[in-house]
């Protein structure tokens, strides 16, 4: 159809135009894009089994929908690429507020133009990316907002009583009209505005002022809401929740795999820093688990949950770290080391919410907590287990590298450091370098460095060694020197637990 050459009512009917609901557009599109067996939903991952089917299913059967999940979980982006699925443009009544559909006017100004005109009512048309509306609800969110109010200017200015439907200045939803209408965060809003969404969900009645108008609006709503938003902040009331036909719940990504998808995918990177600066699949790997450990963490709240957008943030600052490092010292690139991880946990600190057992430890200290586990957790898919190690009767491969300590020889890895301080202060750990070679001989300069780190690291979080926080870096020595240390902080005690 050319959109171009349809001006008017007459034109419109004269190549054919069927008029289709809102709900019923999106379950064509849908079938054609299924059959066709095209990826619909572009860039949301981890929900082709789960989430993604049954949205499917919702819109075959024309329901409205509640994503219901923890925050991060992509509940608005989801209703976002809903618009995909509308046609590309659809009528109007050229001058309409609502968008009234030409052929079905339901405003009194579109009836009155197709009544006054007839085949020559002017007809425009309207891109599909025009047919999204997002709210978010907070408490102050009014009716008139949403619905609309009389508006005393308009009935001044055409001389009308306030009786005339024509004072109505219309709200959010009824501007709506043929769109996809979004509420983020519905039980934030107050009950009374919950119960007049749902008379217009059922009823299709919009009551203002005195006025009862039947405008059957043509809709697909799209709920977003938060599991914790039952208990702290409110909750959809029953009637409403009754007639929102159904509800998907969303949820993290299930493996590191996919979440280190999402995360690539969203990081804002500088083409410089894809460039110069080396992150190896351990370190982006490790920023993942963090985010894992955090959801099982008993410091942090589960029901608050932990955002994706934590591993998106702590990424992003895990490569401006080093790349930080690079520009100090002058270097032309540079590759992200273990003890960058430190840069990540700004990131991590604004986005978890505490327990109380976590808010005595403080956001810091938990966030350190997390990349050690991370750390501990990723060792074993690495290297040898040092606890069974130690206790077994064959060679222990970790036997040199603590004897070096033991010895009372110690190394600081400082921030700072450029990337030939960095190697040499590596390689003065005698069998380090040997026992990386061992399990991973086929590895690059930049890739055995970091490993050597992680081993360092690795045997600190399994209490094979004393890992001390500097001001500006780490610095690693025997266990047993903690022991007698008199000078050490608390926030550097080992946790022996």
């Amino acid at each position: 159809m050319d959109y171009k050459k349809i001006k008017t009512l007459g034109d419109l009917k004269a190549a054919g135009y069927t008029s289709l609901t809102v709900k019923d557009e999106l379950r064509k599109n849908l079938i054609t894009q299924l059959q066709q067996k095209e990826q619909g939903f572009e860039g949301i991952l981890g929900y082709d089994e789960t989430v993604i089917p049954e949205l499917q299913t919702a819109i075959l059967s024309r329901h409205n929908v509640l994503l219901l999940g923890l925050r991060g979980q992509a509940k608005t982006r989801i209703a976002r690429l809903m618009v995909n699925l509308l046609d590309e443009y659809i009528p109007y009544v050229t001058g309409s507020e609502i968008f009234d559909d030409p052929l079905n006017p339901i405003s009194w100004f579109g009836k009155h133009e197709v009544l006054i005109h007839g085949d020559n009512t002017p007809v425009s048309w309207q891109h599909r990316s025009d047919r999204y509306t997002e709210k978010l609800a907070t408490p102050d969110v009014t009716v008139a907002d949403l619905i609309g109010d009389v508006d005393p200017i308009k009935a001044a200015t055409l001389k009308l009583t306030y009786n005339d439907e024509r004072v109505i200045h219309f709200g959010l939803i009824p501007r709506a009209h043929r769109s996809i209408f979004v509420i983020n965060e519905l039980p934030d809003l107050q009950a009374r505005i919950q119960v007049a969404l749902f008379n217009m969900l059922q009823e299709k009645d919009i009551q203002i002022r005195g006025f009862k108008l039947r405008l059957p609006l043509d809709v697909q709503f799209v709920f977003t809401a938060n599991p914790e938003d039952y208990t702290n902040r409110g909750s959809i009331v029953t009637p409403l929740k009754d007639r929102i036909e159904s509800q998907i719940l969303t949820h993290y990504p299930k493996s590191i795999s996919i979440s280190r998808k999402i995360t690539f995918q969203e990081a804002k990177l500088t083409e410089s820093q894809r460039k110069l600066i080396e992150a190896d699949g351990l370190v982006k790997d490790l920023v993942e688990q963090v985010a894992f450990e955090a959801r099982n963490s008993e410091f942090i709240d589960q029901k608050s949950g932990v955002s994706a957008r934590l591993t998106i943030s702590a990424y992003e600052n895990l490569i401006s770290t080093a790349e930080r490092r690079m520009l100090i010292n002058g270097e032309a690139k540079t590759a992200v080391r273990l003890s960058d991880l430190t840069g990540i946990i700004p990131a991590i600190t604004g986005k978890i919410e505490l327990v109380y057992e976590g808010e005595l430890e403080g956001p810091a200290k938990v966030a350190n907590i997390l990349i050690g586990k991370a750390i501990k957790t990723m060792f074993s898919r690495y290297f040898p287990d040092p606890e069974k190690a130690k206790k077994s009767k064959t060679a222990n491969p970790y036997l040199v590298i603590t004897e070096w300590f033991t010895e009372g020889n110690t190394i600081d890895l400082l921030d700072g450091l450029t990337d030939q301080q960095y190697k040499k202060e590596l390689t003065k750990v005698s069998g380090l370098q040997e026992m990386v070679k061992k399990f991973h001989p086929k590895l690059s300069a930049n890739q055995t460095l970091l490993l050597m780190e992680f081993v360092l690291h690795g045997l600190a979080e399994y209490s094979q060694l004393n890992k001390k926080f500097h001001e500006g870096g780490f610095g690693f020595s025997d266990m047993f020197d903690s022991l007698f240390s008199n000078d050490a902080d608390d926030e550097d005690d080992i946790d022996f637990r």
